[in-house]
């Protein structure tokens, strides 16, 4: 069901799923809740992992006998260069709202890599003259990320063997 709500929004109530609401400037709708921004999401993520699917692919496809990972480093750098283009943009000549965001930034980019995100936060944290936290994210992850591969890797062996 639908309607008109107060300050201009439209609401609508799916069932079982609680009321989102959409917003009209204009000639533009814009999702007020979390539910149709976790659809603008999955929507960019759901881009951004076949967008990454075909750039890997693209790259093992020209270096057939590589046996390192060019393909995910390709993709991580690449993503790196993305977000940094989008939200130098973004920040400098608010190019963009705040729903083209979320749909670049974290669908599509975060499905495309999260490494981008990291590669974002870490160096948003130098730019902000956080330097020891900006060399501690980037640790952290790191090694709790390379860790937790060899943990859930030991896990998953000895369970098999066992």
């Amino acid at each position: 069901m639908a309607g008109s709500a107060p300050g201009g929004a439209l609401a609508a109530t799916a069932p079982g799923r609680g009321a989102w609401r959409l917003r009209r400037e204009g000639d533009a709708l814009y999702f007020e809740s979390g539910l149709g921004m976790a659809l603008l999401v999955g929507a960019g993520g759901f881009l951004g992992s076949i967008l990454r699917y075909a750039a890997s692919g693209l790259v093992h496809r020209q270096l057939p006998f590589a046996t390192f990972p060019f393909g995910t480093l390709v993709v991580n750098v690449l993503g790196c260069l993305l977000i940094g283009v989008f939200t130098g943009l973004a920040e400098s000549r608010q190019l963009f709202g705040p729903q083209l965001r979320m749909f670049v930034l974290v669908g599509v980019l975060g499905g495309f890599t999260t490494f981008s995100t990291f590669g974002y936060e870490v160096f948003a944290l130098a730019r902000d003259g956080e330097h020891l936290r900006a060399v501690a994210n980037a640790l952290a992850h790191l090694g709790a990320g390379l860790a937790s591969v060899w943990l859930g890797h030991a896990l998953a062996s000895s369970a098999v063997a066992a």
